[in-house]
């Protein structure tokens, strides 16, 4: 092998393992960074003008104790009481309801043993046809039309890339989605990495859907 070109297939070598660090370490800093500042920002603000400083990171100190400090006043019979007091105003409150609902639901179906926000990981023809997003199913849905009857739909949530806590929700005929054959906590990493991380082939699951009938009669033909 001629000097130069093995020099250069050394640096090569050298430069994708530092990648191969860099990286992975790189988004997890992205996605921490994201979490961080969210966070910190919501009691940061206040902290600051009662004491007239900035310090980066205590506004996340002082929401842990916060947390910690609320899950200790609602096990007890008094706290949990005044909770279910300050609940039920939340409840019937217009606008302040659906989203205290829905934000409730979601952190008990991630936090939950037995509750599990995500139920499966789908295939779902979106932007446009012919080309697939991947998504997770979070509830089952009917909806009645005139000239169709019932139809069985399916909420998928479509995360983003590289924090799946932000996305959006479509309803698609069941017909239409593909189930996969494939955990939950796979189909996050496949999100988070961008599809870097991801098997060499998608297995499909349930029941045969439009697009694979479409796919079995073009491959007859």
């Amino acid at each position: 092998m001629p000097f130069k070109e093995k020099v250069f297939k050394n640096i090569r070598f050298h430069f994708l393992s530092g990648v191969l660090v860099i990286v992975p370490l790189i988004i997890t800093y992205i996605v921490l960074k994201f979490l961080f500042v969210g966070v910190d920002n919501l009691l940061s603000p206040l902290i600051a003008r009662l004491t007239g400083y900035h310090i980066p990171g205590l506004g996340i100190l002082a929401t842990i104790i916060l947390i910690f400090l609320a899950g200790f006043f609602t096990t007890n019979i008094v706290g949990l009481r005044v909770f279910a007091l300050w609940e039920k105003i939340f409840v019937k409150t217009p606008l302040v309801r659906i989203i205290y609902i829905a934000a409730k639901q979601l952190v008990e179906g991630l936090t939950i043993s037995g509750k599990k926000a995500f139920q499966k990981v789908v295939l779902v023809e979106y932007p446009r046809s012919g080309i697939f997003a991947l998504g997770f199913i979070t509830k089952e849905v009917e909806m009645h039309l005139e000239n169709r009857g019932e139809v069985e739909l399916l909420a998928v949530y479509i995360p983003t890339t590289p924090t799946p806590f932000t996305g959006l929700v479509i309803l698609f005929p069941k017909k239409e989605v593909i189930f996969l054959d494939m955990p939950v906590e796979e189909g996050i990493k496949f999100i988070v990495s961008g599809g870097i991380v991801s098997p060499e082939r998608f297995s499909f699951s349930g029941p045969t859907t439009s697009f694979e009938k479409q796919s079995k009669g073009e491959e007859e033909v």
